[in-house]
């Protein structure tokens, strides 16, 4: 049986102009991908055109509610109009809806999820669609890795008033959690919609335990929580990859 694990694939770098650059990267991917994408009898941890449908946030959205889910009110818009009337009516806050490569003052920088008022809306929203979301007011956060039909969470805890714990990566605390059974269910739900056979998938958690879905990350980071939380992630990644399909396949 072919295997394919799918993990964030580096481009070719071309030494060439602009134009050049982007020609070999559109070939490299209709060709080397195609050809990665159409293997027959193969495992895919997860398939190539499986995780690019999952990255897509609006699609994750309503798969998460379709899964059962808790997902907090949010609005996609480009309409200063409407965002500053979402951000009026509850504490919002606004995140990208792609983590692609950004830059300030020419080192690499990530843009985090962060408060935003209706007072700071202006006419720039117009320009691109924006993600605005009603805060949770979470006391931690639970990143959960599934892997086939095993999941591993860990409760994160960041100090207080920290937004996104991806910005205070030097300040947290981790510590393994159980995930609760009805959302291991809907998480094995979320994959077989996408047709996927990993997620690391984000939650904010309130004082009641309630996880409230943030987002799926469908080929995210996961080597950095195994040490932090003592999960073994990756005997369960090679066990899928020896042992064969899960039921998403």
């Amino acid at each position: 049986m072919r295997v394919l694990y799918h993990r964030r694939p580096s481009p070719y770098p071309t030494n060439s102009g602009e134009q050049a650059v982007r020609f070999a990267a559109q070939e490299n991917r209709r060709g080397l991908g195609g050809v990665l994408g159409a293997l027959p009898g193969c495992l895919y941890l997860s398939h190539p055109q499986a995780i690019a449908r999952a990255e897509y946030k609006p699609a994750q959205l309503s798969a998460a509610l379709r899964a059962g889910l808790t997902v907090p009110a949010t609005l996609i818009t480009n309409d200063p109009g409407q965002a500053k009337t979402f951000c009026a009516a509850q504490p919002t806050i606004y995140k990208p809806l792609h983590a692609g490569a950004y830059e300030v003052e020419g080192e690499p920088a990530g843009i985090w999820a962060a408060p935003v008022e209706a007072g700071e809306v202006d006419g720039a929203v117009s320009h691109s669609a924006h993600l605005f979301q009603a805060q949770v007011p979470k006391v931690a956060d639970v990143r959960a890795v599934v892997v086939g039909e095993q999941v591993f969470s860990a409760r994160i805890t960041a100090p207080p008033g920290v937004v996104d714990w991806r910005a205070e990566y030097q300040s947290l605390t981790y510590e393994p959690v159980a995930c609760p059974e009805e959302i291991r269910g809907a998480l094995l739900r979320f994959l077989a919609d996408f047709g996927l056979n990993f997620g690391a998938f984000d939650f904010a958690v309130t004082t009641d335990g309630a996880w409230w879905f943030l987002e799926c990350n469908p080929n995210g980071q996961w080597a950095w929580l195994e040490d932090a939380a003592g999960l073994p992630i990756t005997h369960a990644i090679a066990d899928l990859l020896e042992n064969g399909a899960s039921q998403h396949e």
